[in-house]
């Protein structure tokens, strides 16, 4: 008796083991036939720092060193994700015109180069969304904090209007917008962007 009685733990065992590793064989199938979670979008609407050079010539002469964005006082110059050079999400920290361009000067390998001043940077140019602007009621928000006064309301029109030279594409204006209203009606286009479709 005791025989069987032996026989049959050594049984129950056996087989709570084997639906055990059965049971995890199973959940194994199913987590690798779920559908992966889809990657993050990578954003394309960053600017290269002030003074950078052409896109691809940027690309051959940027170390990702990062010296660039420790010189940057204000933040503003971060790193692609993709593949760790120097950006700036204007929404996020723009771009603030420093007088001396700390970050400039910081780059050893002339991926930035040297400007006389801020009318001399080109990162990009402002393009207002009309249908969602709410400068017509009253909102001028990103026209007051422009520090190259290249925004301005039409009040014909009731539209704000951007004036492309004198636009240097620092973001401000975004970042202001993103502040005070529900949707971002004024975005920069990045140079870059400009050079594909121009």
């Amino acid at each position: 008796m005791a025989t069987d009685s032996n026989y049959g733990r050594r049984d129950f065992l056996k087989d709570s083991v084997l639906s055990v590793a059965k049971a995890a064989q199973e959940y194994s199938k199913h987590a690798e036939a779920a559908p992966e979670k889809p990657a993050p979008l990578l954003r394309t609407d960053w600017l290269r720092p002030p003074g950078a050079v052409e896109e691809s010539l940027f690309l051959d002469r940027c170390t990702k060193c990062s010296d660039c964005a420790k010189a940057c006082p204000h933040g503003s110059i971060i790193f692609h994700q993709q593949d760790g050079t120097p950006v700036i999400f204007p929404d996020r920290t723009p771009c603030y015109l420093c007088e001396d361009f700390p970050c400039i000067a910081a780059c050893a390998t002339e991926a930035l180069l040297p400007v006389g001043d801020r009318e001399q940077v080109h990162m990009g140019t402002a393009v207002v969304a009309h249908r969602i602007c709410t400068a017509a009621q009253g909102c001028h928000a990103c026209a007051s904090k422009c520090p190259m006064e290249a925004l301005s309301m039409d009040f014909d029109t009731q539209q704000l209007t951007v004036a492309p030279e004198r636009c240097v594409g620092c973001g401000i204006c975004e970042q202001v917008c993103k502040t005070v209203n529900d949707h971002i009606a004024i975005r920069v286009t990045p140079l870059r962007l400009m050079a594909e479709t121009g």
